[in-house]
């Protein structure tokens, strides 16, 4: 700063403060629910979590809902409920990514552990017409391979390491063997919903569910058949299935969107003249090289090992040879390749706070991306995480008590002569995201239901008045009201939103049953407890002699309308003040 000839701007004021912090740690309005104010307050708050969770489930492409023709993800949301518990627990980071990929290998994990494997068990998967023949289905499962492992290098690593498919790296020292290295746990795992109790209490239930599916089997041949019986023979077949259910304790329990060891080969199927996905259980598999990235013009076999960037002390990379490999994977993500994983997720955090990361591609780290503006801070910040256990909570604090990050935004000075704030002498002034805005609606309104987890519910409708978190998300038919406010496609990952500013967004704010229904709730309040107890409830503050003015000349001679009490809310609850940050 002082070679920029900038100072360090003064610290915001407590008012200010306060709404930065609860935003940044809870995604919602000072006060909501009770909270506290202080940054050990609101990282005690199990709102904290659901914050954090929404920021990491953009990277994990998390999605509640897929077409009928993929994997079910009926019961994503114990994924994201893990996730958001395991935030609040302070689940140390490393932890937090061997539990991901590896769930179901830990010592000192449980059945009830795999949930936390929708990492890998939510995955984008794509439409394989099976009547088409094998050359055409297998660069429909490498482009599902190459997703995988492009989705583990940017998340955990900052590296484009699905760039060496067809190639060596143009830029980073990855070369295409390394792909195929990592390829190969992919092709030797299956996406499979997996029981989270212990066998004792899954054997009756998966004997159950094989015996009603038999007879649902049994029931589409008899539809086929046309008998002129149908009705009876279908109706006797459905009691049956009613009857297993109603004496099969725990019938219906969820189940983990996991997956489970199981080397995949794309074979012709001699009965169709097609293809035939053939798992065969337990065992893994090392690919080919495939050159150009194409499946059927094969190479070498290729070992499945860790990237050789990162050797181990004997100057080979680690072998990824128990099982598929993911347990093997996620401890070199966390042992030999520590410190880059470590800068990773200290930028993250990092660019949530200050709007732009010390790295501004946060998930390219290699040499096409940008270099870091601040090197000694990210590598001391990285150091010291390692160093407190992999606390994500400790990084917080580290960075929310510093004096930068407490700075007040309005320092002209600064803004001139650095206005993109590269040198941090003042505060960032932020637009709320998608879901801390809705949630802020709802807050100011008083409507909103801090009930957490669960199933998801429809995002779009105006009665659904639970944290944003908690609003569907579909990969196929995506809500417009989520892709109005650019909140990221569910099938990719997602290092940061964009931030768009169109009249559709503004037609939304005057126009939307959602908008409207909120306006009236608050309305009829405000009409209550009055202007005053309004402004505090929304803004933390009084309102200024000119606002109480115009409201009150906005009202005068039509107090006894209900509607105009609604226009008046609506305009609160539509302001920038509510939508920004400073």
């Amino acid at each position: 700063m002082e070679k920029e000839g900038l100072q360090p701007a003064p610290e915001a004021d407590e008012r200010t403060l306060a709404r930065r912090l609860s935003f940044a740690l809870t995604g919602l309005p000072p006060g909501t629910g009770g909270q506290g104010t202080t940054v050990e307050a609101l990282l005690s708050s199990p709102h904290y979590g659901e914050r954090w969770g929404r920021h990491w489930l953009d990277l994990a492409r998390y999605v509640d809902r897929s077409p009928d023709w993929l994997e079910s993800t009926r019961y994503a949301y114990l994924y994201r409920d893990w996730v958001v518990d395991a935030l609040n627990r302070d689940f140390p980071y490393d932890r937090f990514i061997l539990w991901q990929l590896a769930a179901d290998l830990l010592p000192d994990g449980g059945p009830g552990d795999r949930v936390a494997l929708g990492f890998l068990g939510l995955s984008p998967t794509y439409f394989k017409e099976l009547q088409l023949p094998p050359e055409i289905i297998k660069t429909t499962v490498a482009d599902e391979w190459e997703e995988h492992v492009d989705a583990i290098g940017r998340t955990f690593l900052g590296l484009t390491i699905a760039c060496a498919r067809c190639h060596d790296h143009k830029s980073d020292p990855i070369p295409t063997e390394d792909y195929y290295a990592l390829a190969g746990v992919f092709a030797s795992v299956k996406l499979a919903e997996r029981p989270i109790v212990d066998d004792a209490l899954w054997a009756p239930v998966a004997k159950a569910r094989a015996e009603v599916a038999a007879l649902e089997k049994k029931i589409a041949e008899v539809k086929k058949g046309k008998p002129k019986d149908l009705a009876e023979q279908v109706a006797g077949l459905q009691k049956q299935i009613g009857e297993i259910k109603a004496r099969t304790a725990h019938y219906d329990m969820p189940m983990a969107n996991a997956v489970e060891d199981a080397a995949l080969y794309v074979v012709a199927n001699d009965k169709s003249h097609g293809t035939k996905l053939d798992y065969r259980m337990g065992i893994a598999r090392d690919l080919e090289l495939q050159k150009r990235g194409n499946p059927n013009d094969l190479g070498p076999v290729v070992e499945r090992r860790f990237l050789s960037a990162f050797p181990l002390p004997d100057g080979k990379p680690r072998r990824l040879g128990s099982g598929s490999g993911r347990l093997d994977l996620a401890r070199a993500l966390t042992g030999e390749a520590s410190a880059l994983t470590a800068r990773v997720m200290v930028n993250r955090v990092w660019k949530q706070h200050f709007g732009r990361g010390l790295v501004d591609t946060p998930s390219e780290f290699g040499r096409l991306g940008d270099p870091p503006s601040h090197p000694e801070l990210l590598d001391d910040l990285a150091l010291r995480f390692v160093e407190n256990g992999w606390s994500i909570k400790w990084l917080h604090r580290e960075i929310l008590n510093s004096a930068t990050w407490r700075q007040s935004s309005s320092a002209p000075r600064s803004e001139a002569r650095d206005p993109a704030n590269r040198f941090l002498a003042r505060a960032a002034r932020r637009r709320l995201d998608w879901e801390a805005w809705r949630d802020s609606l709802l807050a100011g309104a008083g409507t909103l239901d801090l009930t957490m987890g669960g199933p998801a519910l429809a995002v779009g409708s105006p009665d659904n008045v639970r944290r944003s978190l908690y609003g569907a998300s579909d990969r196929q038919d995506m809500d417009a009201m989520l892709r109005l406010h650019d909140v990221p496609d569910p099938g990719a990952h997602s290092p940061w939103r964009t931030e768009t500013m169109t009249p559709l967004q503004g037609l939304f704010a005057l126009n939307s049953p959602f908008i409207l229904k909120q306006s009236d709730a608050l309305g009829a309040w405000i009409r209550q407890e009055g202007l005053e107890a309004g402004y505090r409830r929304l803004f933390q503050r009084h309102p200024a002699d000119w606002e109480t003015r115009a409201a009150q000349a906005y009202l005068q001679g039509r107090e006894g309308e209900a509607a105009v009490w609604s226009g008046l809310a609506q305009v609160l609850l539509v302001s920038n003040e509510l939508q920004f940050i400073d």
